[in-house]
């Protein structure tokens, strides 16, 4: 923002290394600032000022200021009494003149303390006070000469001494670790951190308008699971004392939300932590955030259509905008989405036609053909799955609906009612990355447990990502469950499309890392 003397200066207490956040001279540097600050703590208590207080009123946030005072003009000082609150971000001296400019979470205003107005005293209280410390003011709305809007100050009320002095204000955090592990920090001095985050509020806020206008039902059901099902994954492993009993952090939310679909519920949808024992990159933590849907009397076509429409409008609510850049080039998500199938993907990525009714070897030919690796436990349809995995994926830029997997990729889903060997299962890729997954559910309870049975000797062979028989699910699939459309959303994914992020990390606030050492 600016300021009344445009000759801004980083700081009145220290000077900051650029990326660490901590002052000159490294560690030692560091602890003499905070002992100085400790002992202007002291100093306070002696005077009977408490640091760190219980409350403070504020009459407006600085965000409500500056929408209402925006038509003021430069040089006018008002009757308009307030009081507001914040972090000190910059502070200037100028003999009788203290410029202060602090923020809160909607905004940054400047705080216009004359000596002749607070007295010398308060005046100085102020002088001394840190960047990095969180303040009350109280005063009169004005504005400089130079337009800036200000709070004229008559007093100013410590409401939280800072003991660390604030990372560079130009510089911030440029550790990527350190800016993940102290995401406090990041959020303090990194506007981009902060507008990631906003894109993240404002998707979420949109996805449940958008499903409440539809007549869905938001529910949370449990964590904690008996069997470990609803996708393929690696799964965290639990005990419960109590009990004595093994339990599994969740991999998806589906089963339960099904049942509540049996139960007669029609229109559910959850927004949930899941949990995932695997690697880590760019586009995986081991907790994140899933949307699911199921919606009765509904097929993959419907949820195809209705997942155009949340993730339009999560644009919209969130960049007021449909276009969204992917990898230097702009995109229209208003424009209709490509539907294709993944075994007519592949064969053209292979220049031959494959599909799961060919055998096993015909196909791991082709794979080798292209140097496309196979595992001997995997039928035609992984085998399918993978030479589309290596091959096509990283050609889906614009947003594709990837339909028509095989059954023995996708032991929840239905098979397609034109094609056996196929489901009625899409997933949806934009930027080459996997943003959705749904399909018609799978209804039949002897089929279920065909397919289950399938994935159990799968695990048993060593597959660790296969579930198991979910005996209560199949009991639940016996009272009847009507047709069902289903759909799952990673939220962190498309937080990423849309604020342009380049790592999960950037879009999760605290992102799953290695222990950090702390000195002794």
């Amino acid at each position: 923002m600016t300021t009344e003397n445009s000759n801004e200066h980083q700081g009145t207490s220290q000077d900051t290394n650029q990326g660490t956040g901590q002052i000159t001279d490294s560690r030692s540097g560091f602890q003499a600032e905070r002992t100085r600050r400790l002992s202007a703590i002291d100093e306070l208590k002696t005077t009977g000022v408490n640091p760190y207080p219980y409350r403070f009123d504020r009459t407006h946030t600085l965000g409500e200021l500056r929408e209402k005072f925006a038509p003021l003009e430069p040089g006018n000082e008002t009757e308009e009494s307030v009081s507001v609150a914040g972090r000190i971000m910059l502070k200037r001296d100028q003999g009788k003149l203290i410029f202060v400019t602090i923020r809160d979470r909607s905004a940054d205003i400047q705080l216009f303390v004359s000596k002749s107005v607070v007295g010398d005293a308060q005046f100085d209280v102020i002088n001394n006070l840190d960047l990095g410390d969180w303040v009350g003011a109280h005063g009169l709305i004005m504005t400089t000469r130079k337009g800036e809007l200000s709070v004229k100050v008559s007093s100013v009320d410590l409401l939280s001494k800072s003991l660390r002095p604030l990372p560079d204000k130009f510089h911030g955090l440029t550790d990527i670790d350190t800016r993940y592990r102290q995401r406090y920090a990041d959020l303090i001095v990194n506007d981009e951190a902060r507008r990631v985050f906003e894109v993240r509020h404002a998707t979420i806020s949109s996805f449940r308008r958008t499903l409440s206008e539809r007549e869905y039902i938001e529910v949370e059901t449990p964590v904690l699971h008996m069997e470990a099902g609803g996708a393929h994954a690696r799964p965290f492993i639990t005990h419960h004392n109590t009990l004595d009993m093994q339990l599994f952090l969740r991999i998806a939310l589906e089963l339960h939300l099904k049942r509540l679909i049996v139960g007669g519920m029609e229109r559910v949808f959850e927004i949930g932590r899941v949990f995932r024992n695997e690697g880590v990159s760019t586009r995986h933590n081991p907790e994140f955030t899933m949307m699911e849907s199921y919606q009765a009397f509904a097929d993959h076509t419907d949820v195809m259509d209705l997942t155009e429409v949340l993730i339009r409008n999560a644009a919209r609510d969130a960049l007021g905008t449909t276009f969204v850049n992917i990898r230097g080039t702009e995109f229209d998500l208003a424009e209709p989405w490509r539907r294709v199938r993944m075994i007519d993907l592949a064969s053209e990525a292979v220049g031959e036609k494959v599909h799961p009714s060919q055998s096993v070897d015909s196909l791991r030919a082709i794979a080798k053909k292209h140097s496309i690796h196979t595992e001997t436990r995997w039928g035609s349809g992984r085998i399918i799955e993978e030479i589309f995995a290596e091959k096509s994926e990283s050609t889906l830029l614009k947003p594709t609906f990837v339909t028509g997997h095989p059954v023995e990729i996708s032991p929840l889903a239905r098979v397609d009612r034109n094609d056996p060997f196929l489901t009625e299962r899409f997933e949806l890729f934009v930027g080459t990355h996997e943003l959705a997954n749904g399909f018609s559910e799978l209804n039949d309870p002897i089929e279920q447990r065909e397919r289950f049975a399938e994935e159990a000797k799968s695990k048993a062979a060593g597959n660790l990502e296969a579930g198991t028989i979910d005996e209560d699910y199949l009991r639940a699939l016996e009272y009847g469950l009507p047709p069902t459309g289903g759909l799952g959303i990673g939220i962190d994914r498309l937080v990423m499309l849309l604020s342009g992020a380049s790592s999960i990390r950037d879009v999760i606030l605290f992102p799953t890392l290695r222990p950090e050492v702390f000195d002794s």
